[in-house]
């Protein structure tokens, strides 16, 4: 279970992010949709402590972390950051070492891995995601959703317990999203627990287990994809699924 409880986070007077409480249990996708600047990708930030927060909870099934700086929120942090992955908009990847080399570095520095262990499972992430041949060229050689690719078998190597997508596709064009969303949605019909940042609403109809409209800090609206997209209950999501359904 990751839990949040009452998270708030704020900017001098300005708070982002106003008590957002969420539940996402053991092989659940859970989406965040809403209008830009409502605070979401800043709430998932908060899970793996790229972002502080000024109050609440944030549980990953036995570990605890607060809002209190000190000993005990850096120890909490630090195993948070070993059970929880992440995958950003920008892919994040060392450009002067290959693909393979990118995908090893964390189970051998972090994980204490054997080389060998590492390099066999990376090639088995890296096949996953339909890039293993590319596992000796250099990211700068690859196209967006390739490297995206490469991000997420780097990612999926820390053996994660949830993996948190940061907008993964925002970057590319529909072509490499496609291929990027395909991989996400191999990974949730696995059972990969993930929280969504996105734009992509196919992606939030047809896989996602529950989505969240945020808005101005605050949860709108919770739900299944079926109550959110045909039958949403509040005018924040009412206006911002006309906004989106214009816009496409």
């Amino acid at each position: 279970m990751i839990e949040l409880t009452g998270i708030v986070k704020r900017y001098q007077q300005h708070e982002v992010l106003r008590g957002v409480s969420l539940n996402v249990a053991d092989g659940e996708v859970c989406v965040l949709l809403g209008p830009s600047g409502g605070g979401k990708s800043t709430l998932l930030r908060t899970i793996n402590g790229l972002e502080t927060f000024d109050s609440g909870t944030i549980r990953v099934n036995d570990i605890l972390l607060g809002s209190t700086p000190g000993p005990e929120r850096d120890s909490a942090l630090q195993k948070i950051r070993q059970r929880v992955g992440m995958v950003f908009q920008q892919f994040n990847l060392f450009p002067h070492r290959t693909v393979l080399e990118n995908v090893i570095e964390g189970p051998i520095y972090v994980l204490k891995q054997s080389r060998d262990q590492a390099i066999a499972n990376a090639k088995r992430l890296l096949e996953r995601v339909g890039m293993l041949e590319k596992a000796e060229v250099r990211p700068g050689s690859l196209s967006g959703g390739q490297q995206q690719r490469v991000a997420i078998a780097r990612t999926l190597a820390m053996n994660p317990e949830a993996v948190l997508f940061d907008e993964p596709t925002s970057a590319l064009d529909p072509r490499t999203t496609a291929e990027v969303i395909s991989v996400m949605t191999d990974l949730a019909s696995a059972g990969q627990r993930m929280i969504v940042v996105t734009h992509a609403m196919s992606f939030a109809r047809t896989v996602a287990h529950r989505v969240h409209i945020l808005h101005a800090g605050r949860i709108a609206e919770s739900g299944t994809p079926e109550q959110i997209f045909e039958d949403p209950k509040e005018s924040i999501t009412q206006e911002f699924l006309s906004e989106v359904s214009r816009g496409n």
